[in-house]
């Protein structure tokens, strides 16, 4: 039978599967022997066994009478005792952190009995009151699901009554008062009373824990993190510790380093007479730790031993919540913590130095996402017409510009119709999360580093500003008030999520100091950064990468057509050429020299046509072979269906009635006579599955040979030159043997006859694209024609799948993903399980039959950081991604080295 209930005192750090990180950090720091309040957790085993039956198992029940009646030994009071009270909370906490997503109920075990027991005790009526207040409002929206803005308006109201501002101005009579009216709202909207049997209290809450797994904020958030939805989540019950019990008692979140910066110090809010939520919602704005030390320099001492110990043992950036009770300090939470792009490589690169972690160990703590986060441009400082409205504080850093929306309905509405939003709120909350996703940037007017939007959009990388004061956020009216300036939904901000700064309008951008050390090297970067954070980011940055090169197997290509984007890419530190498209060199000017192929009546003019392509071909492959030199350089054959280089079906059909119509006579108008009838020849009605790759090379007599020989001839030139070329043919869509051996038969006499044409030797592999199912499953057979094989994971993934990727990524995706078909588009990360299979076949029977072949890919899943960690497991040489994408690959490449089974960073 299944365990489902474990003492804090059972468990430890490695058993997140089972206890959720909340729960396995609450074990360990209570192994630490660190002030924890006793508890237990109940396992995510307990969730799907729940999730699966849809009740709880009968089992639980009786391990939970078990564990509250330990929990009440060891602290010497009873759970509902009218004169000496037992309070416990109810939290969640699955394996990876989701922040506000799901549900948390304080002071389980209050009713009208004990809170005249807790009032005794703790000789404080008002705190007796407010937190009975508390657990009605969290019990309400939480188990009861009732909108929480009856609660929270009733509690404006009656301060508006009062003639105060803040919650703690209310008396306890004042409190007695507002707890009957929430009993009120509770038995209007629920039909029922709310409950007075502590045990009733507690199996609704741990039930709502549950439910609260499959929200449908939930869900967004673990799509958007890449969360699998089967894992579920543990429930911790905790023995209360109260931070409302007067000014000596307090709570709050540090964390041990800056998650913003990485700085080193002491950041974190602390609000003193104040339960934990109160924090997170940033309804409040917080005090400093450095306000703490003033105000109880004991606990504050404490506090700082506390933190100094965990990030030791965790040897990371720790996130901590904490309570004080009366000058007694509690440890109610910890966990590694998220923290910004910037933090992540500065903070692994100091814990390198500080003799904590190696430096594979810092590689691992780094993400490919988040160097792609450092490479956005930033805001241009020294431009000239910035309106500055006002500063908040820096919680996600960022250059985010776009239209001010105060709602998060809006927000998602407006981006679904391709516009940049900025999501303003005075506050967010776990309903804003749609919203916060798809925004570019969120700002608020309240709350501290560690609220609940600051923490969300650290998580997610968005750009964010919190707890700018001078902002006047009106919802109801859709404006924000700045002095006497108006800001009305639909106007340009900009947010700056490195300095906190808020502008109107939109604000010019620059290139990022990461991405001047990518293009002019180390030392140029370092000389022109403007200040020694920037130069400190840039050096973590490379001493990283640097590792990353140092230890990966993954070579890195890149995908580029042009010798601008080759040498581009050459900066970036690609090692060769993964995939060259020629038909874009067909493209423009030179369209016009395919019609005449494609039309042409007999062999003289089809020649004609060749001839005049050869020289254009082979000046496109000296200059990209010449800035490639001495790096692999492959260059696919044509693909696409030739009906793409002609004129629209029905605007030509048009075009020759109406010149027929008119009577019209002339060369131009028997131009398009002969070419409408090659573009109805060749029209088909699945492009992408007729007459293009190979197929093509083979019915198009020339075509193919035309662009060998031009890659002879440019590589033949260069040798001449004294360079070293490195050409490699890459062939198309090809699903049998045969088609190889046809291709590789005529370019093999090619390449024989311009080395002796020329007087040089030429060794140019031939190699194929691996980008039907077919080709993937007879990979021994085409590894006989072939030297290289590259996967063509776009279309791999196409025909695999079924899907036409134009078509299907706007019209059902989000369908597919909200229902559980899909939990990321198939395009973005390889499909490990179909596409990935086949591709693990394919190197398998490839080096099967040719143990020296050579195996890399080419679809733009090479640029992935997820699929590269596949494409290092089954063995592939090289990935090959577009340039902008070539330094998160180096990094993957490296962390995919080094990672440890089972890592992640999540």
């Amino acid at each position: 039978m299944a365990k489902y209930v474990y003492d804090f005192s059972e468990g430890n750090k490695d058993l997140k599967d089972l206890l959720g990180g909340k729960g396995a950090n609450l074990a360990e720091m209570t192994r630490l022997g660190l002030p924890v309040p006793p508890g237990f957790t109940i396992t995510t085993e307990a969730c799907r066994a729940f999730m699966a039956d849809g009740q709880l198992p009968p089992e639980l029940r009786v391990e939970v009478t078990m564990a509250v009646r330990r929990l009440e030994d060891a602290i010497g009071r009873n759970l509902g005792d009218p004169y000496d009270p037992l309070l416990v909370s109810v939290r969640s906490g699955a394996k990876f952190s989701m922040p506000g997503m799901m549900e948390t109920v304080l002071n389980i075990g209050l009713n009208d009995a004990s809170v005249q027991g807790l009032a005794k005790f703790s000789d404080d009526e008002r705190f007796a009151w407010d937190s009975y207040r508390r657990l009605i409002q969290m019990f309400g929206k939480t188990v009861l699901d009732i909108d929480g803005a009856l609660f929270s308006g009733a509690l404006d109201d009656l301060k508006a009554a009062r003639g105060v501002s803040g919650d703690t101005d209310l008396t306890a009579a004042d409190l007695q008062e507002l707890t009957g009216t929430f009993k009120d709202i509770v038995r209007e909207q629920s039909g029922r009373d709310f409950p007075q049997h502590p045990r009733e209290q507690l199996d609704l809450a741990i039930t709502a824990v549950f439910n609260s797994w499959n929200t449908d904020r939930a869900r967004l958030y673990r799509r958007r993190e890449r969360i699998p939805h089967d894992l579920g989540t543990a429930v911790n019950v905790v023995s209360m510790v109260f931070g409302n019990l007067g000014t000596t008692s307090g709570t709050g979140v540090c964390f041990t380093r800056d998650p913003s910066t990485g700085h080193s110090g002491v950041y974190g809010d602390y609000l003193p007479n104040a339960q934990g939520e109160d924090v997170v919602a940033g309804i409040r704005n917080t005090l400093t730790l450095a306000d703490l030390e003033q105000l109880d320099p004991t606990s504050y001492a404490e506090l700082r031993q506390a933190m100094r110990r965990l990030e030791t043992h965790y040897r990371d950036l720790c996130d901590i919540e904490f309570t004080i009770e009366r000058g007694k300090l509690w440890m109610l939470q910890t966990r590694v913590g998220k923290r910004t792009a910037a933090a992540a490589f500065r903070i692994a690169t100091q814990l390198v130095d500080e003799h904590l972690i190696t430096m594979d160990e810092a590689l691992d703590r780094v993400t490919g996402a988040q160097l792609s986060k450092l490479m956005f441009p930033q805001f241009d400082a020294a431009a000239d017409g910035r309106t500055l409205l006002a500063t908040g504080m820096a919680a996600s850093p960022g250059a985010a510009v776009g239209m001010a929306v105060f709602d998060s309905a809006t927000a998602q509405q407006w981006a679904a119709e391709g516009k940049d939003v900025i999501l303003v709120r005075r506050e967010t909350n776990p309903d804003d999360l749609g919203g916060m996703i798809a925004a570019v940037g969120v700002l608020t007017s309240r709350g501290g580093k560690t609220s609940h939007a600051a923490v969300v959009a650290r998580g997610m990388g968005t750009t964010c500003v919190v707890g700018a004061e001078k902002l006047d956020v009106d919802v109801l009216a859709r404006v924000m008030r700045v002095g006497k300036r108006v800001v009305k939904e639909g106007e340009v901000i900009a947010i700056d999520g490195s300095s906190g700064e808020i502008f109107l309008g939109d604000v010019p951008v620059v290139p990022s100091p990461v991405v001047r050390y990518l293009e002019d090297g180390l030392d140029v970067a370092l000389d022109v950064a403007a200040d020694d954070e920037t130069r400190e980011l840039v050096k973590a940055v490379d001493r990283i990468l640097t590792h990353a090169d140092t230890v990966r197997r993954l070579r890195v290509h890149a995908n580029a057509d042009t010798p601008g984007d080759a040498h581009r890419a050459r900066l970036w530190g690609a090692q060769g050429i993964g995939l060259c498209r020629t038909e874009h060199m067909f493209l423009g000017d030179r369209r016009v020299l395919i019609e005449r192929l494609i039309v042409a009546q007999d062999d003289a003019e089809r020649h004609a046509a060749l001839d005049a392509l050869l020289p254009l071909q082979r000046s496109d492959f000296v200059e990209i072979l010449r800035e490639m030199d001495g790096r692999p350089t492959t260059i696919r054959l044509i693909d696409p269906p030739l009906h793409e280089f002609l004129p629209d079906l029905t605007e030509l059909s048009v075009k020759v009635a109406l010149d027929a119509e008119r009577g019209a006579t002339g060369p131009e108008v028997e131009r398009d006579r002969v070419l409408l009838t090659a573009v109805r020849r060749m029209h088909e009605a699945n492009p992408m599955l007729g007459l293009r790759g190979v197929r093509l090379g083979i019915v198009v007599p020339g075509l193919f040979a035309l662009q060998i020989r031009a890659v002879a001839e440019a590589a033949a030139a260069l040798l001449k030159e004294g360079g070293r070329p490195h050409a490699e043919i890459m062939v198309p869509l090809a699903a049998s043997v045969m088609e190889l051996h046809l291709v590789r038969d005529e370019a093999e006499r090619i390449l024989a006859d311009v080395a002796a044409e020329q007087g040089v030797q030429l060794h140019i592999p031939i190699g194929a694209m691996i980008e039907l199912p077919r080709a993937a499953l007879t990979a021994d057979r085409m590894a006989q024609a072939a030297e290289f094989f590259s996967f063509g994971t776009n279309d791999l993934t196409q025909t695999t799948w079924g899907f036409s990727r134009d078509d299907v990524e706007g019209a059902f995706f989000a369908e597919y993903t909200e229902r559980g078909v899909i939990s990321v588009s198939p395009f973005e990360t390889i499909d490990r399980r179909g596409v990935g299979r086949l591709v693990r076949i394919a190197v398998e029977e490839g080096r099967s039959e040719r143990p020296d072949i050579v195996l890399g890919v080419c679809g733009e899943h090479g640029g992935d950081p997820e699929s590269i960690h596949f494409f290092h497991e089954v063995g592939l040489d090289y990935v090959s991604c577009s340039p902008f994408r070539i330094p998160v690959a180096r990094l993957e490449a490296g962390r995919a080295a080094v990672s440890a089974a089972g890592s992640d960073s999540r």
